[in-house]
């Protein structure tokens, strides 16, 4: 029986197989230099393979960190060593960075290995859970506030309009007063009622990049006359499934953020938008569901003055704000909107550095026909 002969496979080379992990991976020797990263580690500490392996681990990690504790741990029992929650903020790299630590020896370098996963990720799915369900509330609160306070309102102010023309000088300005506050009201109500309309909306397939160039025409024309605006894309983008209107909206109110942070005195305001296919990110968003893919990146970034950390943490959450006349309801449409479309958004603001990331799908039945 004739057999046929199998050619033997290729071995696949190992730095590959470290460029294809999505968490960084760093080999250190024994005084604790860096000999060899991964892609996603260049990534994670911003520099280049060349400038990384010229450094050590202390030049990356703040003084005293509890990953040179595991890692003396690790080649003093030769063993695998890991870490869990450990703050790895620097000035250069941002503060509250989080991370899980796993230290593994090397001895043909008496070295070792160290992965980190960042915390931070995990956290931030856990947060956009929490501002579905607040932007729920406000759904309800909205539609409440429509039937409970609108009506009165009306009639409120159709009763000083008929005061206004049988008062003196000094009391028609107060029902004017009366008239401008129902009117403020009134917006404030209908703003809040957009959380509440659940009507099916339109959805077609849309280049991302076809929203934001019109979304930086309309703040050249207007708000961020004053401001350079620069364009970071990826020409090569899927589509996304989404309502052109309601994006124009949402990236429109976080540019306008973003020229606000600038302020109008701002000699060197920039605001940057960027956009890239970053395929490792999956969101699980109910225990049945199978974790959706959100490999498309679109980043609105100010150099601004930055958001409180106080108030960091809850910026999505309805009727929180930074703005003296604000309402807080801007950035929880925004997460509404892109929450309802599968996606997720996240801030991260530093001093002259906040960047707010929207992470949507992909049109999957475009990709499918293009294939």
């Amino acid at each position: 029986m004739n057999r046929r002969e199998l050619a033997p496979k290729a071995r696949p080379d190992p730095l590959k197989l470290l460029n294809a992990l999505p968490q960084p991976l760093l080999a250190l020797d024994g005084t604790g230099a860096i000999i060899e990263v991964n892609t996603a580690a260049e990534t994670f500490f911003e520099m280049g393979r060349a400038a990384l392996t010229r450094s050590t681990l202390q030049d990356l990690l703040p003084f005293g960190s509890p990953v040179f504790a595991l890692i003396a741990d690790a080649l003093a029992s030769q063993a695998t060593v890991n870490g869990y929650r450990l703050d790895i903020s620097t000035p250069r790299f941002g503060q509250g960075r989080l991370v899980d630590a796993f230290i593994a020896p090397l001895p043909s370098h008496d070295g070792v290995t160290v992965l980190l996963q960042e915390r931070s990720i995990a956290e931030k799915m856990d947060r956009q859970l929490t501002h579905r369900s607040a932007a729920r509330s406000v759904t309800a609160l909205g539609s409440m506030l429509a039937h409970e306070i609108k009506n009165p309102l009306s009639g409120i102010r159709g009763a000083a309009q008929l005061l206004e023309s049988s008062v003196g000088d000094e009391d028609r300005a107060l029902t004017q007063l009366i008239c401008e506050e129902t009117d403020r009201i009134v917006k404030l109500v209908d703003r809040m009622q957009s959380f509440s309309d659940e009507r099916p909306i339109e959805r077609q397939s849309l280049n991302i990049h076809a929203v934001l160039d019109h979304v930086k025409r309309l703040a050249q024309a207007g708000f961020a006359r004053h401001i350079r605006i620069s364009e970071t894309y990826d020409p090569s983008l899927p589509h996304v499934i989404g309502n052109r209107d309601q994006l124009i909206q949402v990236f429109l109110n976080l540019m306008k953020n973003a020229a606000e942070a600038i302020g109008t005195d701002s000699i060197d305001g920039e605001i940057s938008l960027s956009t890239a296919y970053r395929p490792g990110m999956r969101l699980k968003s109910r225990a049945s569901a199978e974790p959706v893919s959100l490999p498309l990146e679109i980043c609105i970034r100010d150099n601004g003055g930055g958001i409180a950390p106080d108030i960091a943490a809850n910026l999505f959450d309805p009727f929180v704000t930074t703005k003296a006349q604000g309402t807080g309801l801007g950035l929880a449409l925004v997460a509404k909107v892109i929450g309802d479309l599968g996606g997720i958004v996240e801030c991260e603001s530093l001093p002259r550095k906040t960047t707010f990331r929207v992470l949507m799908p992909v049109d999957a039945g475009r990709l499918k026909i293009e294939a």
